[in-house]
């Protein structure tokens, strides 16, 4: 992928929008992997879901080995807002949980 500057040294608009657009993702994606962790060190197995919600998190009774508590993890860094299906997915499951983060890194 090239990328295009003008002749004052500045990049497109494209451009500057593709790169924002890779930054978030990448500030997500560490957001992500912070929750991951938090719950992980919990006692939680994570599991990545996709679709309306970034993770499924459950904790398990140690001696019978059956789910005591599930619920739905979404992440989100900076000031992102929830898409039109993540609303849907909150509004019809009650164990939905909205998680901020903020990497310092990514």
């Amino acid at each position: 992928m090239s990328m295009v500057i003008d002749l004052w040294g500045r990049k497109s608009k494209k451009q500057r929008k593709r790169e924002q657009i890779r930054e978030s993702q990448r500030k997500g994606r560490a957001g992500e992997e912070i929750v991951r962790m938090n719950y992980e060190l919990g006692g939680y197995e994570v599991e990545r879901t996709g679709k309306g919600s970034d993770f499924r998190v459950r904790r398990r009774d140690l001696l019978t080995g059956r789910v005591v508590e599930s619920k739905l993890i979404e992440v989100k860094t900076g000031e992102a807002k929830l898409s039109e299906l993540q609303r849907k997915t909150k509004k019809k499951k009650r164990k939905y949980k909205v998680e901020r983060a903020e990497p310092l890194f990514y």
